[in-house]
């Protein structure tokens, strides 16, 4: 029975690959990914009537998942969540009165359960080289973009009421952003690839 074989995520094309020097490596890249992740989501817009902000939060968390394959990916993701567990400001809607826990429990909690999926889901994309393709990434995008929305708009049902427009808070407001989103990091993947093969050849 043949062995399926999986390609690199785009971090691990680069630079050590084993030893002590791919450990720093990781442990380079985690910080630099929960930077990056707490940096994007305070990039935000406000919605009225809606109490999730749109924000880069979803380019970052799809960017990162691709780009670190899914082992390294769900770490990073968990050390972000772990961090604002803890108090810290990187969450899009966070504020001095309400952050950690009690956040993440809110109207973004589903959200944030959706991140993790996506981030396991974008990972073995990449593992299958998706991310060299723009047509694929876009795909691959699509499919992240709806392991976010499902569990938030279920959450945010459980947590305000189905009576409540859920879909006007959760979903419809944030649909034209993440189409320019989606198309963005399309491209960028497959553009990044590019750049090492030529790096390498």
């Amino acid at each position: 029975m043949a062995q399926a074989t999986f390609d690199k995520a785009l971090v691990e094309a680069i630079g050590p690959s084993e030893g002590t020097a791919l450990r720093i490596k990781q442990a380079v890249l985690v910080v630099l990914g929960i930077a990056l992740l707490a940096i994007s989501a305070q990039i935000k817009f406000p919605v009225p009537g809606s109490p999730v902000p749109v924000s880069l939060g979803t380019f970052g968390v799809l960017t990162i998942a691709a780009a670190y394959g899914p082992r390294l990916g769900l770490t990073t993701m968990l050390g972000w969540m772990l961090v604002g567990a803890l108090g810290f400001d990187v969450f899009a809607g966070t504020s001095a009165e309400m952050n950690g826990l009690e956040y993440m429990m809110g109207g973004t909690g589903g959200y944030l359960v959706g991140y993790v999926l996506a981030t396991v889901a974008l990972g073995w994309f990449a593992r299958f080289g998706w991310d060299r393709s723009a047509p694929k990434m876009a795909v691959a995008m699509l499919v992240g973009n709806a392991l976010i929305y499902v569990p938030g708009l279920l959450w945010l049902g459980q947590l305000y009421g189905w009576d409540q427009p859920i879909l006007a808070w959760g979903l419809t407001p944030f649909l034209v952003g993440d189409a320019l989103k989606l198309a963005l990091a399309a491209m960028l993947l497959p553009a990044v690839w590019k750049l090492v093969g030529k790096a390498r050849g």
